[in-house]
């Protein structure tokens, strides 16, 4: 996995996100994120077999999160007892350019930026939650990130998610960004790759559980 695109996906997702600075670790990135259940993550983007059991043997804080560059199954067997497996995923990039971004009739699009991150919605005829994304730009020029892309079950197939994609799209190449990354869920990947976007190689997610009750 190419480290530079490792890097700016890391340091575009915690200004997404609201987390702290990345810390540079011999093997990637720590993050603190400071949710209970997602208080610190560990960004491994030099991970093997070693690594990865030491890391697993010796963090034991829950809530803690490993985010490996490497399939689920080639993982699996070097993680310690105490962790479980997040949703498989994917990292992605894609080039900038402007494009024609319309909502379909009936809805509603609407944008704000703060903070260095800009949030699209889309609303329904009856002003319900249709869909939403954001994206995050570091800094002048820089790569965008783009995070949190979702559409309610109730409006899917509408185009609404190509219509959040292009709409971040445009907001980030209007900020100087000639390319973007993401991390991708298997469900969506099948739209980033049907706009464009480029699959690099797996993201495995691990996250450390709390200990089980002792029993009476």
């Amino acid at each position: 996995m190419d480290a530079g695109l490792i890097r700016s996906w890391v340091e575009g997702w915690v200004v997404s996100r609201g987390a702290a600075v990345p810390v540079v670790e011999p093997w990637g990135f720590t993050v603190d994120v400071g949710l209970s259940g997602h208080v610190t993550r560990h960004v491994m983007a030099d991970a093997d077999e070693p690594l990865v059991r030491k890391l697993t043997e010796t963090v034991t804080a829950p809530g803690t999160w490993l985010k490996v560059f490497l399939p689920r199954e080639t993982v699996a067997p070097w993680v310690a007892p105490g962790w479980r497996f997040g949703d498989d995923g994917f990292l992605m990039s894609a080039p900038l350019r402007p494009t024609a971004a319309a909502a379909p009739e009936g809805y509603e699009i609407r944008t704000w930026t703060r903070g260095g991150v800009t949030r699209v919605l889309v609303l329904g005829r009856d002003g319900a939650f249709a869909a939403h994304g954001q994206v995050a730009v570091p800094g002048p020029g820089r790569t965008a990130v783009f995070d949190q892309i979702e559409t309610s079950e109730a409006h899917r197939r509408k185009g609404l998610g190509s219509l959040v994609m292009r709409t971040l799209g445009n907001v980030a190449a209007a900020e100087g960004s000639s390319a973007a990354v993401l991390g991708a869920t298997d469900e969506g990947r099948a739209l980033y790759e049907f706009l464009g976007w480029r699959t690099h190689g797996p993201l495995t997610s691990l996250v450390r559980e709390a200990p089980a009750a002792r029993g009476a």
